[in-house]
């Protein structure tokens, strides 16, 4: 049933970084205000896209075949503060409740991952 649950969460993150990824590399001017909520300008955020869009479509694909640790962090963080630009950027704080999936999944897969003993623990997919 674990290995179950964990391909599930595999492909649930699959499916948000894909989208997002894909949608990143269209430039979509209505998340502008969700990088410059950080200190981006906006032209600084319409150049910053694609490279999300990219590294969002690796994150994807990596957590799907291979999930290291590491990448599943990095999911986990940069999607919480994804969620949390919401209401930085001036959107209701329900925004970013409504988007605790898309950071809780990873935080689930790296708990059943298992919390590495070391630092070299976060490039491999299990100790």
């Amino acid at each position: 049933m674990k290995k179950t649950i964990e391909i599930i969460s595999r492909i649930g993150i699959f499916g948000t970084f894909l989208g997002h990824g894909i949608i990143a590399l269209t430039n979509n001017t209505k998340w502008i205000p969700l990088l410059t909520c950080y200190g981006f300008s906006e032209q600084e955020a319409q150049h910053l896209f694609p490279f999300i869009g990219i590294l969002d479509v690796i994150v994807a694909f990596t957590i799907l075949i291979f999930p290291l640790r590491i990448v599943v962090v990095w999911a986990t963080l940069w999607a919480f503060m994804t969620a949390l630009s919401r209401p930085i950027s001036g959107d209701s704080f329900i925004e970013f409740v409504e988007r605790a999936a898309n950071w809780c999944l990873p935080l689930v897969l790296f708990l059943m991952l298992g919390i590495p003993k070391n630092i070299s623990g976060f490039i491999k997919v299990k100790d």
